[in-house]
């Protein structure tokens, strides 16, 4: 490999973080790979089983704290920022209106994994052209690898209490991604974490998920549920989902450093209007076509056309009562698969018998303070 001296690397290190700034990224960070001291958190998080159905998360084991052995040869992650809020999130009519759906936030655009990985590839190409024999490969949530324990340690932020990344800045609306890589870049310095005596997070959760600070219990996580999980929503969860149909927002919502969060300069990650709080009888009325059709390029497609039905039924089941509601499920449930007809039957029985309900008072809580902490909300 090309041998640089200490100053050269400095200055490719600069380099590196201007073409990143050029390519959009919000943040760039150095980082080593040391993460002996995750180990023996993440084996106890497995332990718990807290990653519930998500078995690669045991079959990888250790290999996420262990870049060096996913890259043989790896000696930095080069770790990024960016931003991705969109102008006029609606937060608060969103979760206010129980008969619409609520998508989280990060999904109503482009699919952060294609647009982030793009970008990625583009700095390791510039990369490669100034030191060829370099080896290098580009990570966006896509393989074993710690990425929160890499941000901080390359200073894009600190971990929250809800497991995320905080920034000062930027609060935590922001996607992370890593390039490893073989060249003995200088690091940067970790931040102290900020979040003090606060436990905001711990306290809205919808589901308590947020087992402890720092610890999310992924199978009451309503991103998990919605998202990762193709079982049945357990019965005793479903009524805390309220109008969640993809992901959840809550922990963001009420942490006290995403008051003041930029808008995303990035256009692909602007809301489609198909997808934002849209009634939940006319999400319900797409067919298989128009599901793949309206998610083109969109992170929702990967769940699938029928657990997309298996989170609207819930929270069809969650919305007020409404006989054209009864009608939907009752015409849909005849041609469903046995676990889609197990959730619309759980519907259709809160429905008759007038169980759904309006926003619940903590939900209620959590729009009052949107609305006071987030002025740009509409």
């Amino acid at each position: 490999m090309s041998s640089l001296s200490a100053s050269q690397l400095a200055e490719f290190a600069q380099q590196i973080k201007c073409w990143g700034q050029e390519l959009g990224f919000a943040q760039v960070g150095i980082a080593d790979v040391d993460l002996k001291r995750h180990e023996r958190f993440l084996q106890d998080w497995l332990d718990n089983g807290y990653h519930g159905q998500m078995h690669y998360m045991q079959s990888h084991g250790m290999l996420r704290a262990r870049p060096a052995d996913l890259l043989p040869g790896t000696l930095r992650a080069i770790c990024v920022r960016l931003d991705y809020l969109p102008p006029d999130a609606s937060f608060a009519a969103g979760l206010a209106d129980a008969s619409s759906g609520y998508i989280s936030r990060y999904a109503l655009g482009r699919d952060y994994h294609k647009v982030l990985r793009n970008k990625l590839k583009k700095l390791g190409d510039l990369i490669q052209q100034q030191v060829p024999d370099c080896i290098l490969r580009p990570f966006v949530d896509s393989a074993p690898v710690l990425e929160h324990a890499l941000a901080e340690k390359a200073g894009i932020g600190w971990t929250g209490k809800h497991s995320l990344t905080l920034n000062e800045e930027a609060g935590s609306w922001f996607f992370l991604g890593e390039l490893l890589i073989s060249l003995p870049l200088p690091t940067d310095d970790p931040l102290q974490e900020q979040c003090g005596s606060c436990s905001a997070c711990l306290t809205m959760c919808p589901t308590g998920a947020i087992v402890a600070p720092y610890v999310v219990d992924a199978r009451k996580c309503i991103s998990y549920l919605t998202i990762e999980s193709d079982e049945a929503i357990p019965p005793e969860l479903r009524p805390l989902l309220g109008n969640r149909i993809y992901g959840c927002d809550d922990c963001q919502l009420v942490c006290p450093w995403n008051r003041e969060a930029p808008i995303t300069a990035e256009a692909d990650f602007n809301a489609r209007k198909w997808l934002k709080n849209q009634p939940l009888l006319t999400l319900w009325s797409w067919n298989e076509d128009d599901f793949l059709r309206l998610t083109e390029g969109s992170p929702i497609r990967r769940i699938g056309y029928q657990r997309w039905r298996r989170n609207l039924a819930v929270a069809l089941g969650n919305a007020p009562a409404d006989l054209r509601i009864v009608d939907a499920l009752q015409a849909a449930v005849v041609l469903a698969d046995e676990l889609l007809a197990e959730h619309i039957h759980w519907a259709l029985a809160r429905q008759q018998a007038g169980q759904g309900i309006a926003p619940s008072r903590q939900q209620q809580r959590l729009v009052r303070t949107v609305q006071k902490g987030l002025p740009r909300d509409a």
